[in-house]
């Protein structure tokens, strides 16, 4: 008798505790969460317990949140998926460093917006022997409504340090873009609307190259030392540039771009022409 009612006073104990079991949330995903050059994936990527990576954080900050880099570090490769901003903060070193891969994929919902700035990206070509190791592209919008890159700066990536490569809104601004094996600033053949304004482009194959439905606006930027052509667009491409330094290319301006104008040509092989306020050019190079 002793023994049954232990086993029913048991019983009713467990029962009562398995609401408490189940009823327990899955933590809540944060509207701001930080990374640290000393950071640790499994924290909770608060302010006081920083994640490690931005692969870390992603998960647990919110659509429509903010990932910030609260100290200088190598925060990694990462695939963004939803509405967000990346901020590597202002004064510091917030890299990504890569190998054989992007830097930072974006292939996110048609309505979402992603904002990258203050990262600087390294992809390791150096003077193009690493290319077999080196980095794909830096940053590379595959989907998404609107994709914004300001202050940032590019370097030593396989392919682009930038390659808008769907449909959707594009804006880089106060950009450093370098040693890119094909374009600093790469358009696909896809219905893009691309601005860059204040972008520094140096040594790289091509400075600006659009490819057929893209219409992209170039404004206040250098291309400097291509080794094909400062700005590159096929023959369906829309290219309006307005205020530009175009200097020292093999090539400056090469295929259907207009103009304002007001572009500063200089110490290109061969300048190419931009006509004022609408035309075409003749294409004298392909874009390999």
């Amino acid at each position: 008798m002793r023994l049954k009612s232990l086993i029913l006073s048991l019983t009713v104990v467990g029962a009562m505790a398995m609401p408490l079991l189940y009823a327990a949330p899955a933590q809540a995903q944060a509207s701001r969460t930080w990374v640290s050059g000393v950071g640790d994936d499994a924290n909770p990527c608060s302010r006081t317990a920083p994640c490690k990576t931005w692969a870390g954080a992603i998960s647990k900050t919110a659509n429509g949140g903010e990932i910030d880099a609260l100290d200088p570090g190598g925060f990694g490769a990462v695939t963004i998926t939803k509405s967000m901003t990346l901020d590597g903060g202002g004064g510091q070193v917030a890299s990504v460093l890569v190998a054989g891969t992007n830097g930072i994929n974006v292939s996110a919902q048609p309505t979402d917006v992603v904002i990258i700035r203050n990262i600087r990206f390294q992809g390791l070509l150096g003077n193009g022997s690493n290319s077999g190791n080196a980095g794909i592209n830096g940053i590379q919008f595959n989907t998404g409504a609107k994709l914004i890159v300001d202050n940032c700066d590019i370097t030593g990536f396989n392919t682009d340090g930038i390659l808008v490569n769907g449909a959707g809104f594009v804006a880089i601004n106060n950009t450093r873009i370098e040693n890119a094996a094909n374009a600093a600033i790469g358009v696909g053949a896809f219905a893009a609307l691309v601005e860059i304004d204040n972008v520094r482009m140096y040594w790289n194959k091509f400075g600006v190259a659009v490819g057929n439905g893209a219409k992209v606006f170039v404004s206040n930027s250098v291309m400097s030392n291509a080794v094909t052509a400062g700005v590159f667009a096929d023959t369906s491409a829309t290219v309006m540039l307005n205020n530009n330094a175009i200097n020292f290319n093999q090539t400056g301006i090469s295929g259907n771009t207009t103009s304002f104008n007001n572009n500063k040509l200089f110490g290109n092989i061969s300048n190419g022409t931009a006509p004022n306020n609408g035309g075409t050019t003749t294409n004298p190079t392909n874009m390999e």
